[in-house]
């Protein structure tokens, strides 16, 4: 079976974990730890960045730092997987949902003023399959209506906004390390911000709030969500080809741009002009000219060994979060979007394979 995806691990990710193995230091805040964490946040250009165990910890501290809570709402984009909405239900506030744009896929900026009351505290811009959101007008209306921004930058990494990479626009950003992201540690997570305090905050909270003269003593209600020494190894080693890795996505996307270019009822992913879409996930619609529904593409595709994912079900419908109101770009999306394999060590003739098994699927409605 070709897989969606597939981790690329090509570097010194087996010599670094054999030297955690080395040292007895395989639990979290040892040396690669606070290597990976300065590496990674160089990278995005922020000062600081914490390490921590997912995607989701990460948006949820992010979100707890900045003391939001009961009563308080926040805003985020309805078509994204679940996480952020988790994030800011863990601490009481409300998320409220703003339908995608239909181009970039991500949040509809045009639609967010409307969504701000009295008891907005931020917005969440998530970067949607690795195209980064339209962060000026976002960056505007936070300023105007004295908003915090916590960029989900999951699944953007490398990413670019005007030559700024993702996750460095907002007050505080979140990334995941998980298997099928850019750069992967198995399973984990950073938390980067240029705010001193706020990135103090979040070390004390990733960590039960230890008080920092009387260790036993806890200041208030924190958590366990340390990255361990072991994994922030293999991400540090990760750190080392990123760009090899993010050119090898664009090339996988550039690729099955020409290879399926001109097919009727295909829609293929889109770039703005001032951004680097770093194609996280390369997913394409199925629209009603090309014949075969999304559905039934998905069936004859997995019969010739080619795994394929659909796209996230918009947030209003999923049962914690139900919610009145309509999403139509939200729902069309759901509908018919698809992505294909695109792990960025993917062969050029498999590449050709799952384009030819979908022109073949294509053809043989035509007949």
């Amino acid at each position: 079976m070709l897989p969606v995806y597939e981790p690329f691990l090509k570097g010194n990710e087996v010599k670094y974990v054999m030297d955690c193995f080395k040292t007895n230091w395989i639990s979290a805040f040892g040396k690669y730890n606070y290597e990976f964490e300065k590496t990674f946040a160089a990278y995005c250009g922020v000062k600081r960045g914490i390490s921590v165990t997912s995607g989701t910890a990460a948006l949820h501290l992010a979100v707890a730092a900045l003391r939001i809570g009961k009563g308080d709402e926040v805003i985020i984009p309805d078509f994204t997987m679940i996480a952020p909405a988790l994030a800011v239900a863990y601490q009481g506030a409300e998320p409220i949902f703003v339908d995608a744009e239909p181009k970039t896929w991500t949040i509809d900026v045009q639609k967010i003023e409307d969504k701000i009351t009295k008891r907005t505290k931020a917005i969440i811009p998530v970067h949607i399959y690795g195209h980064p959101c339209d962060m000026n007008p976002i960056m505007k209306l936070a300023e105007k209506y004295n908003l915090k921004v916590i960029e989900d930058a999951a699944e953007a990494i490398g990413a670019l906004y005007n030559g700024k990479k993702a996750g460095s626009f907002g007050d505080i950003s979140a990334f995941s390390f998980y298997t099928n992201k850019v750069i992967t540690t198995g399973e984990g997570g950073m938390v980067v911000t240029n705010d001193n305090k706020l990135a103090d905050r979040v070390e004390s909270l990733r960590n039960f709030c230890f008080d920092k003269e009387r260790r036993y003593i806890h200041e208030e209600i924190g958590f366990k969500y340390p990255l361990t020494n072991i994994q922030a190894a293999i991400g540090l080693a990760q750190m080392e080809y990123i760009e090899d890795i993010i050119k090898k996505k664009i090339e996988v996307a550039r690729t099955y741009n020409k290879l399926l270019k001109g097919i009727p009822g295909i829609t293929l992913p889109y770039e703005a002009d001032n951004v680097r879409n770093i194609y996280w996930m390369y997913g394409i619609l199925i629209e009603g000219e090309f014949g075969v529904s999304r559905d039934r593409l998905k069936e004859l595709l997995f019969k010739k060994g080619i795994e394929t994912r659909f796209f996230f079900t918009g947030l209003h419908k999923q049962p914690p979060f139900k919610t009145e109101g309509t999403f139509p770009v939200s729902d069309a999306l759901e509908k018919k979007g698809v992505y294909l394999p695109c792990s960025p060590h993917i062969l050029p003739e498999q590449l050709e394979f799952v384009a030819t098994s979908i022109k073949e699927a294509y053809n043989e409605h035509k007949q």
